[in-house]
């Protein structure tokens, strides 16, 4: 809980070790700043302070500008991961983090939307240079667009720890199908998953691509909406093999 210990700029600066923690509740910006001063001040304090989330921008900002504090990552990471750190010191701070630090910022709930793209933007970044158990990792914990983008890249079974992925949201995983280049076997397993190929806003998708395999095309046109199956006929580019099951599937519900 913050207190309002209203010590001097000069008692702050002088106070001992021990007594540092105690003062890094106080609700008066001025000792905090002070207390930046004080010889005693080091890296684990910062790191305290920074765990509050009630520091204004102003006093982030200051410890930014200390160089000695801007040389460690913890601290660092810390600011970068601060809901109130002034949105172009966060963003240049993003760049020096490791892999799983910009996961856990992308996920934070007082993370902005802007450093939040950011963050999946850089760890998107490296999924080409990624050993494969970093990847599987990322499929099981990235958000819902890092999840996407390893569907994307694969191999299959990343792509299939992304789709059991909690995070990951349909309309997310619409627009990774939208990519032509999607090799079929991603688009497999996509069709053979046991959620996503329920939906069928991902079927409709998945009957629109190039690469998927023929053999999940009955499955896929089975039950489809009409609406939806009338949709797909209308459209000029579509495979000869959809077609003929899309045409199949409206005669079969002709009343006999």
């Amino acid at each position: 809980m913050v207190t309002e210990n209203r010590i001097g700029a000069a008692e702050a600066r002088a106070a001992a070790a021990d007594e540092i923690p105690a003062l890094l509740l106080s609700g008066n910006e001025e000792s905090l700043c002070s207390l930046m001063d004080n010889p005693c001040f080091d890296e684990t304090h910062v790191c305290l302070l920074l765990e509050r989330k009630d520091l204004s921008s102003g006093l982030l900002e200051e410890i930014h500008k200390r160089k000695i504090w801007r040389a460690s990552y913890r601290v660092r990471r810390g600011l970068a991961s601060h809901p109130h750190t002034p949105r172009l010191i966060a963003m240049r701070l993003l760049r020096d983090l490791y892999l799983m630090d910009l996961v856990r910022i992308s996920q934070l709930p007082g993370t902005s939307g802007e450093l939040r793209r950011l963050a999946e933007e850089r760890v998107l970044a490296q999924l080409a240079q990624l050993p494969l158990g970093q990847r599987m990792m990322l499929a099981r914990r990235g958000s819902a667009r890092i999840a996407a983008g390893l569907i994307a890249h694969g191999p299959d079974p990343v792509a299939q720890l992304a789709l059991d992925n909690t995070f990951l949201t349909e309309s997310q995983l619409l627009k990774t199908l939208a990519k032509g280049s999607l090799p079929a076997q991603t688009i497999a397993t996509v069709a053979r998953h046991r959620k996503w190929s329920n939906l069928v806003n991902v079927r409709v998708a998945l009957l629109r691509h190039a690469h998927t395999p023929a053999d999940c095309v009955e499955v896929l046109v089975s039950d489809l909406p009409r609406r939806d199956i009338e949709d797909l006929l209308g459209l000029s580019r579509l495979r000869e093999d959809v077609v003929e099951q899309l045409r199949k599937e409206l005669a079969r519900r002709e009343p006999k």
